[in-house]
């Protein structure tokens, strides 16, 4: 097969093919070599979507090169051979995608395999099949927050404007405060990883205080700059902010992007800011974390530096977090924000739809 640049679906095509997966009739395999030609337009490799569905390489490639050279309709041609027949009703297989996406077992919350195979007289293996050619994942679910701030387009285009546009002559800061960052002393030594066997650490721990690290992300650079303070108020904001125009020159203007926690809001700051005519705040909109690109360096010093780590005090949980900040400024690599205003508007219209559909 060629390169992914090779492989053109239209849009009429790829709509068909999307009816097809969710249209209840629809042959198993049909739907299976449906979601390999439509795994392919987003550039996925043969390999890649073969991994993904649960196939071979050279099945994936097969259908790609059919498609290719006979468009949706290869898709539906189904050669009968010799083997084994199909031994699977149609009628059960349709009762358990509907089951699967409209009811839930007594007592739980989702369907597995297993519970799904009692139901309908058939074998876990026959209800994966089925699973992955449709792709349905009960045991898994994703998270999700639609914003109610009025202001919501306004705050968002502003925010991503400063991302994608940076002003001239100035630092654009992602700002925040991880609060609450607990010392945590282990009440047994960890044993060490070795052959065959994954580090250790016990479940239980002492709590040895908190902490809260201020920190401010240049997306520029993917610079940061972080202070700890014992606690999470006006004033210790404050400071950090002192901080922020010691350590950044005169010259330049400071645009940072904070959430709307009241601390930020405070009367105090406020005065501050009047006073400091360089600095200029951009409030995301409510419940929208993840348009404040230092969260991605939170859950990195997180992952990397707190959460398996051993803290007598908060003196040597402060100490981690400062030689995380010094490895990290060492080398530091920016997240870059790609996505925009317009396609993240079009992406919370489509889910303000599907909410309004599913419950009026």
């Amino acid at each position: 097969m060629g390169s992914n640049s090779d492989f053109i679906v239209t849009d009429e095509q790829r709509d068909t093919l999307r009816t097809w997966i969710k249209a209840h009739n629809t042959p198993q395999q049909v739907v299976l070599r449906c979601r390999i030609v439509l795994l392919a337009v987003e550039g996925l490799s043969n390999r890649q979507v073969a991994k993904r569905l649960g196939v071979s390489k050279d099945t994936a490639g097969l259908w790609r090169e059919r498609f290719t050279s006979g468009g949706p309709d290869a898709l539906r041609k189904i050669k009968k051979g010799r083997g084994r027949k199909p031994t699977i009703p149609q009628a059960t297989i349709d009762a358990i995608v509907h089951d699967t996406k409209h009811t839930t077992p007594p007592g739980q919350t989702h369907w597995s395999c297993r519970t799904m195979a009692a139901r309908h007289g058939v074998s876990p293996a026959t209800v994966q099949r089925i699973w992955s050619a449709r792709g349905l994942k009960p045991h898994l679910v994703r998270t999700f927050k639609l914003s109610n701030d009025p202001d919501f387009e306004a705050k968002l285009v502003d925010v991503v404007g400063l991302y994608l546009d940076p002003p001239e002559r100035a630092a654009v800061l992602c700002v925040d405060e991880k609060s609450q960052i607990q010392a945590l002393d282990r009440t047994q030594p960890s044993l060490p990883m070795k052959k065959g066997r994954a580090g250790t650490m016990t479940h239980d721990y002492k709590r040895n205080g908190t902490t809260t690290l201020f920190a401010a992300l240049e997306a520029a650079t993917g610079k940061v700059t972080g202070r700890c303070h014992n606690r999470h108020r006006h004033q210790e904001f404050i400071k950090f902010l002192n901080t922020l125009d010691r350590e950044y020159p005169k010259d330049l203007d400071l645009h940072l992007i904070v959430d709307n926690y009241a601390t930020h809001k405070h009367a105090d700051v406020k005065k501050w800011l009047s006073t400091h005519k360089r600095f200029h705040l951009h409030f995301i909109p409510t419940s929208s974390s993840w348009l404040n690109l230092v969260e991605r360096f939170f859950r990195n010093i997180t992952d990397k530096a707190i959460r398996r780590g051993v803290f007598t005090s908060v003196t040597e949980l402060t100490t981690a977090i400062q030689d995380y900040l010094k490895a990290h400024n060492d080398d530091p690599h920016p997240f870059v924000w790609t996505a925009a205003a317009d396609a993240i508007l079009e992406k919370v219209r489509r889910g303000r739809t599907a909410l309004d559909a599913q419950f009026g």
